[in-house]
């Protein structure tokens, strides 16, 4: 009996120490947390800011700033202000991290080129070769110019910018027809004004049709409304 009071005596105790173990686990994690996390904070966004103006709203997060020697050119962001940062803005830090940006160089302007008479793709390639950001592409069909040809551009060329706009010839639009309703014509009679306009026709006969004269368009192929050309070729299927 003894034993057992003995026993059951050291059992308890040996609960209460692991209780108060476990006790003082929790709360050293949880302290350690909280500290943790009492040293985060949210970075905040420098983009457009000057090099002063990021360095004090840093400063008041407890982080600093660290600005890179390269400047990047930018057709936004003027020069001397914040392109981009590391760490992302809305991303969390710890105090005392440092920020680094990178201010923008501003616009960058460049002698644009001669483009006039160049093809639309050679034009393109030259404008990103030099640095410059193409604007606009404006176009126009006209017979007097090659097809996918550069006519225009603005600014001229040889002057000082940052973006170029281009004036393309698309080609002078072939002529096109919209395909008649031919169900219930005479199909030899229409076979015939088709072909005076340069069309290649082809009259098939069909089985006899109830209640339709022979030779009276049934089918035909396009349908009515489409869009043609000179030369396509067109199948009308009449009734015998």
């Amino acid at each position: 009996m003894a034993l057992r009071t003995r026993v059951w005596g050291a059992g308890k105790l040996l609960m209460l120490v692991a209780g108060l173990v476990a006790t003082f686990l929790l709360f050293f994690a949880v302290s350690v947390r909280f500290a943790l996390k009492s040293r985060e904070v949210q970075v905040p966004d420098l983009t457009n800011h000057t090099a002063n103006e990021s360095t004090a709203i840093v400063n008041t997060l407890g982080l600093s700033l660290r600005v890179d020697d390269s400047r990047r050119p930018d057709l936004k962001v003027a020069a001397g202000r914040v392109l981009t940062q590391d760490p992302p803005a809305g991303s969390v830090a710890r105090r005392q991290r440092s920020v680094k940006v990178w201010l923008s160089a501003g616009p960058r302007a460049a002698k644009v080129p001669l483009l006039v008479g160049e093809t639309e793709r050679e034009a393109q390639l030259r404008v990103a070769r030099d640095g410059l950001e193409l604007s606009e592409i404006a176009e126009i069909r006209s017979q007097d110019y090659p097809p996918d040809v550069v006519v225009a551009q603005q600014p001229p060329a040889n002057s000082a910018a940052a973006r170029v706009a281009l004036l393309v010839n698309r080609g002078e639009r072939g002529v096109t027809y919209i395909m008649p309703d031919l169900i219930g014509v005479n199909g030899d009679r229409a076979a015939d004004i088709l072909r005076d306009r340069g069309f290649r026709v082809a009259v098939v006969a069909s089985n006899p049709y109830p209640g339709v004269a022979a030779g009276i368009v049934l089918r035909q192929s396009p349908q009515a409304g489409f869009q043609i050309g000179p030369g396509e070729p067109i199948s009308l299927e009449v009734s015998r």
